[in-house]
């Protein structure tokens, strides 16, 4: 009996014990996960575990989603998972995205596996139409795609149909022009030979460089009413806030930057308050209550993000910096040595062509020499038995027989041997021009040997480590002074410092015009020659907005736009978007 009272105790105390975590789910963009949280835990405690658990440290851009009646929602850091209004059936499943997103994504994201998650995402962004992008230019970060997942294009190992089944390109581009598979892949792979030696976060990187100055790059829409009652759309996103016409998302009316903003307010409407205290707020609302609290969720991230940019990096990020820098020089290293090695094994296998091409230029030579001898030994032979059918001829005319009948027989004699010394004589011609050509073919034959010897000597008399380009190091040698104080950091450099830093910056500049010029003729050259398949039928809302868009000249970076509208005065824009 005390045996089963105990047993029981146990068993209730270890369903108590039990009932105290909850299993969630969490799925990355390309992996999913599992942990057993405690019933206790915080937001923040499982938005820990998961950055830990990923290696991620650039925690700001990132959160947990999950969706509420078709509304999008974030997991809120200081609030209990479960009192969050997400579903109590187990496991609890949340989506770990990026909520926000750079300026500029080469010199704000420093670690690879953000580099990755990012790419993943906007990449799933633009091929499922969530950001609209022109054809030629899907084409091109298809490319950048193939290029981060299987390398250096070769067309002996990547063999035709082997991107049959991937998804690189959004539907509406792939019905937009009469084009078969591998017409698709043939232009694709074209652009892939291009970005030879580049490894996975360096297509990945450029892939994003591209798609952040598309116009739609992660904007957040929600529908909206002005005091007048008018919808428009309002986009929210690293640069500021952009008022839209409900027909046309890539192009804003107006815009209004961060920095321009100094508050805003949520309640039943939104309320915002512009740096200038001589501009009225301005005033909108939104249909639900819970997209107020996404908007203004979004709005309070990306103008601390979009402030603290401004600033000097933190302490933090400063060394987060420095570890990417050696761990990019490492790894550049690496690369390096895998290429002298490779770079090593074709000289060899150069070496043992260019040892067999000597052998079988010598053992070609000797055959020569060998048969131009039996040759000019035919020929003299040749030419001694012409001569001695020339001496018979001659002595049988001297003996003629005086005969008739043995006359006509030195006649035919005399003919015949006539006829066979004119044999001779041209077998003999012959001959000599074989043993002629024999003799040039040997003069060649030895010309070969004699280049493949110098071939030879050339490769075993190389270098046989080739000189490697020089670690590059996380500071400039010849800095004068690196202060730490505190967050902030001090450089003190001396005049050759800022001019050397200045021809730097003007060259990477020239450099990077260049390459921006070649990437436009190139994207026109493809969008000229794909042109004619295009079936204008199936043109949607957005290529005619972006078609009539270029056509007037606009089609520039996301970035430009944004400038261009911000030219007039923040209170005239606060009193047209009233009006609109």
């Amino acid at each position: 009996m005390a045996g089963a009272i105990a047993s029981r105790m146990s068993f209730s105390s270890l369903k108590r014990k039990q009932s105290k975590t909850f299993t969630v789910r969490i799925i990355t963009m390309d992996a999913e996960m599992e942990f057993n949280c405690e019933m206790k835990w915080k937001g923040k405690d499982l938005f820990d575990l998961v950055c830990r658990n990923l290696g991620l440290r650039e925690t700001w851009f990132f959160g947990l989603q999950y969706t509420i009646k078709d509304t999008m929602a974030w997991l809120k850091m200081d609030k209990k998972v479960l009192d969050h209004d997400v579903s109590k059936e187990e496991p609890v499943t949340f989506h770990f995205l990026a909520k926000f997103y750079p300026e500029n994504a080469e010199e704000e994201l420093v670690q690879e596996i953000t580099q990755h998650l990012f790419f993943l995402q906007v990449k799933k962004q633009i091929l499922d139409e969530k950001i609209y992008c022109p054809p030629e230019a899907s084409v091109l970060l298809a490319s950048y795609a193939v290029q981060a997942k299987y390398g250096d294009y070769d067309p002996f190992v990547h063999k035709r149909g082997f991107l049959a089944q991937e998804e690189l390109l959004p539907k509406r581009v792939i019905n937009l022009y009469q084009m078969t598979p591998e017409m698709w892949e043939e232009r694709i792979t074209a652009w892939c030979a291009e970005h030879r030696g580049r490894a996975r976060d360096e297509a990945e990187m450029e892939y994003l460089k591209i798609a952040q100055d598309l116009e739609m790059y992660v904007v957040n829409y929600f529908t909206i009413r002005n005091k007048k009652g008018t919808e428009l759309l309002l986009g929210v996103d690293a640069l500021g806030l952009h008022i839209y016409d409900p027909e046309n998302r890539l192009i804003p009316k107006i815009s209004f930057p961060w920095n321009e903003i100094r508050n805003i307010y949520s309640d039943k409407e939104f309320t915002i308050k512009p740096l200038d205290k001589k501009i009225h707020v301005f005033k909108f609302n939104s249909s639900k209550l819970r997209v107020n609290k996404l908007i203004l969720q979004l709005c309070i991230g990306n103008h601390y993000l979009f402030m603290r940019r401004r600033k000097a990096d933190s302490l933090e990020v400063q060394q987060m910096k420095v570890q990417a820098r050696e761990e990019k020089a490492r790894k550049q290293m690496e690369r390096q040595c895998l290429a002298r090695e490779k770079q090593m094994r074709e000289e060899a296998e150069q070496a043992t062509m260019a040892n067999e091409a000597l052998m079988r230029s010598e053992e070609t030579a000797d055959l020569l020499a060998e048969k131009a001898q039996i040759t000019e030994e035919e020929a003299k032979l040749l030419a001694q038995k012409a001569a001695e059918a020339e001496q018979e001829m001659q002595r049988i005319k001297a003996t003629a027989i005086q005969t008739e009948e043995e006359k006509r027989l030195m006649e035919q004699k005399v003919l015949e041997a006539k006829v066979l010394a004119l044999k001779m004589a041209e077998e003999s011609e012959r001959r000599a021009k074989e043993a002629d050509q024999l003799k040039q073919d040997l003069q060649e034959a030895r010309e070969a040997e004699r280049r493949a010897k110098e071939k030879l000597l050339e490769i075993t008399t190389k270098p046989t480590y080739p000189p490697m380009n020089p670690l590059p190091a996380p500071l400039p040698p010849d800095m004068a002074s690196f202060n730490l104080i505190g967050d902030s950091l001090s450089f003190d450099f001396k005049d050759t410092d800022m001019k050397r830093l200045s021809v730097e910056i003007q060259k990477e500049k020239v450099e990077y015009m260049e390459k921006s010029k070649h990437l436009q003729e190139q994207l026109n050259e493809l969008k000229t020659e794909i042109e004619a398949l295009r079936l204008k039928e199936w043109e949607t809302a957005l290529d005619m907005l972006h078609n009539e868009n270029s056509d007037r000249g606009g089609g520039g970076s996301k970035h430009n736009t944004i400038k261009k509208l911000t030219l007039q005065s923040a209170k005239s824009r606060v009193a047209f978007f009233e009006e609109l």
